[in-house]
């Protein structure tokens, strides 16, 4: 069946077309096993050819690292100082690395009150500024704190609280830690959202909850069945988190595995979902898809700076980067054999502009460099958050001349352009970019532009007329005057 296509606005719309069977189509700019793609996609749905803003140039092993096989590491973390924290799960241990993939020091055991203790199957590892360290230690059913010497800082076990059921395990997956050390913790079983811990380490609330979306078609059925039957369908409950991550400022950049609402959330400290989905669609991986392969499924999310995050979609291994408009910038990645392709892809992070990406299953961790494409993309939506109108300019400039199918650049020209005070040619860029809200405050300047430069001219104008109007007037009242005088025989 012939693909449509579609800007999917509602769970609804996507379910009509699942219903009717209607391919909505993966649209990949290459042929299934010849590497990994590169596109984007238009305003109107269309998958279109991008360059490369990322390759894969190096794969790293446990093994060719000299510290023996990875075994399912789960997690891993780049330091501001671009330390690499590899959280080797199987192996129960942590191997840190230089940027340049040099082992430096390898964790297996910490001191607990003059006793060694150890890590069982942590899922989890968060490295703070200061080179703390928090890991979900997940077999032990605990989140474990040390500092920048691996000194043990704190413990954190089952909370005791109302909030929580008698029945409640603490097994903790993934942990961050913001400025105030208040640590945030993504639970198994949790649906009420990140467990928050104080600085004391005492549990406080639960932060970011997701909504519950209800499928219209098991509603229906519920609605019609009996109490016996109702019992075993499936609840109507929250999806679990799959992820987070902190940015510089505080919030909480999240990922979870819904396949209706919206799948990457930036929460703030009330927990509500404050993320800027300005772009032609709501960020959440690929838009067009099949009914077999389904929506993206989100499992990890980085966040260098604000202006900047990429997510993981497990689904088809491929590594999703917006801007903090929720512009998609580009994508690489994918599952499969090659170099650059993953069996099952578990976390990413970002070392300096590069991206390290960790397999689960093969254990490696595979190395990513910007293209010139890349960094000149990355350092023109930098430019524009920074305020720097002429350098944002000038690179998206550059980034149109290399991907002249990249739409949101002419934006972002027109942005700088609006910012610059140039409103007409802005229009011009906004009209290129489809970007009607945009197009419409710069038109509005521009007509406010307009009638302050030609102020006196305009009010001149409207002057001669109003007394060329009123002239005209009163000569026609004059004139009308004289007519009727002279009918009646009276010389004027």
């Amino acid at each position: 069946m012939s693909k449509i296509i579609q800007k999917v606005k509602s769970p609804l719309l996507i379910a009509i077309c699942c219903l009717l069977g209607l391919s909505m189509g993966e649209g990949l700019v290459r042929a299934e096993g010849s590497g990994p793609a590169s596109y984007n996609y238009s305003f109107w749905g269309l998958t279109v050819a991008s360059p490369a803003a990322y390759v894969a140039t190096d794969l790293y092993s446990g093994k060719s690292l000299g510290v023996g096989t990875f075994k399912e590491p789960s997690d891993l973390h780049v330091t501001r100082d671009n330390q690499i924290y590899v959280l080797d799960s199987g192996n129960n241990r942590i191997v840190i690395l230089d940027e340049s993939f040099h082992v430096l020091e390898v964790i297996e055991t910490f001191k607990r009150e003059g006793e060694t203790d150890t890590f069982s199957n942590p899922q989890g590892i968060f490295v703070t500024d200061n080179n703390h360290v928090i890991v979900a230690d997940t077999g032990n059913k605990r989140v474990v704190h040390l500092d920048q010497n691996f000194n043990l800082v704190k413990i954190l076990e089952a909370p005791e609280s109302e909030l929580l059921t008698s029945t409640f395990q603490f097994q903790p997956v993934r942990v961050v830690m913001d400025e105030a050390q208040r640590i945030y913790v993504m639970a198994i079983g949790v649906f009420d959202g990140f467990m928050e811990f104080n600085a004391e380490g005492v549990f406080t609330s639960f932060i970011g909850a997701n909504r519950v979306y209800v499928d219209p078609v098991e509603y229906f059925w519920k609605r019609l069945s009996t109490k016996a039957q109702r019992s075993q369908m499936v609840m109507f409950t929250p999806t679990e988190f799959t992820n987070l991550d902190i940015d510089d400022e505080g919030f909480i950049y999240a990922t979870n595995g819904d396949n209706w609402g919206d799948n990457i959330k930036k929460l703030n400290a009330q927990g509500n979902d404050i993320l800027r989905r300005t772009g032609y669609y709501s960020p959440q991986g690929d838009i067009r898809y099949t009914a077999d392969t389904g929506r993206s499924r989100m499992i990890d999310i980085d966040v260098t700076d604000s202006e900047i995050y990429s997510v993981l979609d497990a689904k088809r291994g491929r590594v999703f980067t917006y801007s903090g408009d929720g512009h998609f910038m580009y994508v690489f990645g994918g599952i499969g054999n090659q170099l650059g392709e993953f069996n099952t892809p578990t976390a990413i992070d970002r070392v300096g502009d590069d991206f390290i990406v960790l397999d689960k299953a093969l254990g490696e961790i595979t190395l990513f460099r910007t293209t010139e494409y890349g960094r000149t993309l990355n350092e023109a939506v930098r430019s524009y958050y920074r305020g720097q109108e002429e350098a944002a300019f000038d690179l998206f400039s550059q980034t149109i001349n290399m991907n002249a199918n990249l739409e949101f650049a002419y934006a972002g020209i027109g942005k700088a352009l609006l910012r610059q005070g140039d409103y007409d040619e802005s229009m011009k860029q906004f009209k290129r970019s489809m970007d009607q809200a945009n197009y419409s405050k710069a038109f509005l300047l521009f007509r406010k532009q307009v009638m302050r430069e030609h102020f006196a001219t305009i009010m001149t104008v409207i002057v001669v007329l109003i007394i060329g109007a009123w002239a005209a007037g009163r000569y026609r009242k004059a004139a009308k005057y004289r007519k009727a005088i002279r009918k009646r025989g009276v010389s004027i």
